[in-house]
């Protein structure tokens, strides 16, 4: 019989929560969602390494040098600094909303019960999930091509499938992808742990074949695709922000891996030594065999599975290939399938397990890669591409996420002091249903963005989008927190 309250309790600067019927009873727990035990956390620095150089190493990563020379204009030294340069940014609210994760053993979505209320923290965590799933839908497509490549270099009939091939692939890869987040957090934490160095050996073998095909000299002095003479001040800030967007999801849900961790110690260290210099290598790596693919085979190739799919030696595409897939399943599963499926357990948890979180996830990803699901079928023609589709969408969607980042910061360091109260966050009689002050902090921001789209005088609040939310949102949060805080003082009745 469980005991009536629950009880917390510390252990080296990390809480534990014993939970009792108060807890176990309330519609907002579940057992998938709540704190992890102090025996739980078990991943040290080098596995929270691993598991971002597994999500970094991928084929959107391979593509951002690319991506920002052709749509934003920056020479190939400019993009690589963005690169860095925003990768070392978003390590401040990464490791900064990690915290409260390890202390307390929370995930995401029931950390922002604290800034945005019990029931409205389902707000933010599904314009998250949203994006997460269009993410999982398009690493999946990567990750099918992948296989249709592998599959066609074992039998050289499966090529002739064409688009139903990839179609094929890209199903085999889904399950595949839903099947290793369904076991649980341990099978993650191997697979990147295996995954890690292996991805170090393809980016080291890739480089010693595009090497002797490219001039770097030649490569950084290409002029940029911008107006002659514009400034690259506008053009490298845009880009910036881009960049930041990439991980600017993780920058909030860093707390369902962040719980994990043995101390703070470790997720500090492991976010430091895993990031942005994994990003900054395989970007720059994109960047050479980019240009070295018209070399290697006779036409410019932007991306990894279609330039090695054109490798004559079977053997070599099949090895290839194989490992691509690896690369391809540790960043899905970790950056594409663990926030949704928590988010979509904060809706309702004693009606949505972890299980049918994951199928759901799933399912979304898959509606929204259908119409590159038909085109690849032969069924509709279109000409969006999916390179165009996610290069937009890293400027777009950051400045929905960065005054969420501002908020969660400014919430759990200024005005909670690093405090929580755990067993309230499973409960409806601590922290209020809807938190309205999160909700102006968060809304101001973003409609300012959308105005800003159709003013030209204002289009830099857009283009510094996740800055300009960020701060903002945290700005706003802090003052409404402030003057709650000091009317209430005025109001409590003195002895």
């Amino acid at each position: 019989m469980h005991q009536t309250r629950s009880q917390v309790s510390e252990r080296d600067g990390l809480f534990e929560l014993d939970a009792g019927s108060d807890v176990l009873n309330s519609p907002r727990y579940n057992h998938d969602i709540a704190p992890t035990k102090v025996g739980q956390r078990t991943w040290n620095k080098w596995h929270i390494t691993a598991l971002w150089v597994g999500m970094s190493i991928c084929v959107p990563t391979y593509t951002l040098g690319g991506v920002l020379t052709a749509y934003f204009g920056l020479t190939v030294g400019e993009a690589l600094l963005a690169i860095l340069l925003a990768n070392t940014i978003v390590l401040i609210p990464l490791t900064l909303n990690a915290f409260p994760g390890t202390k307390y053993g929370i995930p995401f979505p029931v950390l922002l019960r604290s800034s945005f209320g019990i029931i409205g923290s389902n707000v933010p965590c599904l314009i998250r999930a949203l994006v997460a799933c269009g993410w999982f839908g398009i690493q999946t497509m990567f990750g099918g091509l992948a296989i249709h490549l592998f599959l066609g270099s074992i039998w050289p009939d499966w090529k002739a499938l064409g688009g139903i091939g990839e179609v094929i692939g890209f199903m085999l890869f889904w399950c595949l992808n839903l099947w290793v987040v369904l076991r649980g957090a341990e099978s993650i934490k191997w697979l990147e742990t295996l995954s890690a160095p292996l991805l170090v050996l393809v980016g080291a073998g890739l480089l010693v074949w595009a090497l002797p095909n490219v001039s770097i000299s030649e490569l950084m002095a290409q002029p940029p695709k911008r107006p002659e003479g514009a400034s690259v001040t506008g053009y490298f800030f845009a880009g910036l922000t881009a960049m930041v967007g990439f991980w600017a999801t993780l920058s909030l849900n860093i707390p369902d891996f962040s719980r994990y961790a043995k101390s703070q110690k470790d997720q500090i260290l492991g976010q430091i030594f895993g990031l942005p210099l994994t990003m900054f290598l395989f970007a720059a790596l994109g960047v050479v065999l980019t240009a070295a693919s018209a070399s290697l085979v006779g036409q410019t190739v932007s991306d990894p599975v279609s330039l090695i799919g054109h490798i004559q030696s079977p053997m070599w595409v099949a090895l290839a290939m194989a490992l691509i897939i690896i690369a391809t399943l540790s960043t899905n599963t970790a950056a594409n399938i663990v926030s949704p499926t928590n988010d979509f357990q904060n809706l309702a948890p004693k009606w949505i397990g972890r299980t049918t979180a994951v199928l759901l996830t799933g399912l979304v990803g898959l509606l929204l890669m259908g119409h590159e699901l038909l085109k690849k079928l032969g069924l509709i023609v279109s000409e969006v591409s999916l390179e165009s589709v996610y290069s937009n969408w890293l400027l777009g969607y950051s400045s929905l996420l960065g005054p969420i980042a501002g908020i969660m910061v400014v919430d759990y360091f200024l005005l909670r002091k690093q405090t929580l109260d755990l067993a309230g966050l499973y409960r409806d009689d601590v922290y209020p249903a809807w938190n309205l002050a999160g909700f102006i902090a968060f809304g101001v921001p973003v409609l300012l963005t959308l105005m800003s789209l159709h003013s030209p005088a204002f289009s830099w609040f857009y283009d510094f989008g996740w800055f300009t939310g960020s701060v903002l949102g945290g700005v706003i949060y802090y003052a409404l927190g402030s003057l709650k805080g000091a009317r209430a003082t005025r109001l409590k009745p003195t002895v």
